[in-house]
């Protein structure tokens, strides 16, 4: 896998990926003919990035160190990327990396969860384990309470689980996403052996994981909505909210995925009855 431990391997890997994944046409470049590669050949997109091949290339075979922002800024225009995007690309360059942290729950930030009775909430750390969940948040996502029933880290469920599938009928989309933020640690926190070992357990054992993974997607957790199915409850449909712990010193924040119902609809009821479940079984 690119990169996993050597963000040098991981910027070339990256730059490489984005760079297949532009269509010379959309930046005015002949695109038909007998090209060797999909996208932009890397000479195009030095022209583009106004830099010289020989330095670009260095760049992707990791022998060029630490480019200026000017380089990154041009790189990523050139590309096309996205807000997240280029903040990965400079965390990639050495601009942005932090060491590995762990992340601790704190008693408060429990009692929030577990006040939050009536939404199902869930806290990730950056290698996606599952390290905090009230009662309803468990419930809906697969049966967090019990670690027979469901692994804890987010990524190794979705790949290694088919049990997966069931719950989230929009798979190929949470996969994707897992994946993209795995992406995102990796270049952060390169000196992280947990997070690399998950890296290439999934990559050994999943050829989905594997391919996403080669596509060089990145993604930063958001809000909107998704699908989630529950044995009892059926099909629902949740709008989602992500709310970033901050850090405290030494550690790693947390990001508290928050889940909630259209009031009035069948997806809120259904809602009200699982809390009720929850708490009778808590």
């Amino acid at each position: 896998m690119d990169g996993i431990g050597d963000t040098r391997r991981a910027l070339g890997g990256f730059l490489r990926a984005r760079r297949g994944r532009v269509a010379p046409e959309r930046v005015g470049l002949a695109g038909g003919g007998r090209r060797r590669v999909r996208g932009l050949r890397r000479e195009e997109l030095a022209q583009l990035a106004g830099i010289s091949v020989d330095y670009y290339v260095r760049l992707e075979q990791g022998r060029a160190t630490q480019p200026s922002h000017e380089v990154l800024d041009a790189l990523a225009r050139a590309l096309g990327l996205d807000a997240a995007e280029r903040r990965h690309l400079a965390t990639l360059a050495g601009a942005q990396r932090d060491h590995a942290p762990e992340a601790r729950v704190s008693p408060l930030l429990q009692r929030v969860l577990d006040a939050m009775a009536d939404f199902p909430v869930f806290a990730t750390n950056h290698r996606l384990d599952v390290v905090a969940w009230n009662s309803l948040g468990a419930e809906v996502i697969g049966g967090l309470a019990d670690p027979v029933r469901r692994d804890r880290n987010n990524a190794r469920y979705l790949f290694l689980d088919p049990a997966s599938r069931l719950v989230h009928p929009e798979w190929e989309d949470r996969a994707a996403e897992a994946v993209g933020q795995l992406r995102v640690s990796a270049g952060r926190y390169p000196d992280d052996v947990e997070l690399a070992a998950l890296i290439t357990e999934l990559s050994e054992h999943s050829a989905e994981f594997r391919n996403i993974w080669a596509t060089g997607e990145v993604v930063m957790c958001a809000a909107g909505r998704k699908r989630l199915r529950h044995p009892e409850a059926g099909l629902l449909t949740l709008d989602f909210e992500t709310l970033h712990v901050p850090a405290a010193p030494g550690e790693t924040g947390l990001v508290v995925h928050v889940f909630s119902a259209e009031p009035g609809s069948r997806d809120a009821a259904a809602l009200t009855g699982l809390a009720r479940l929850a708490g009778d079984t808590r």
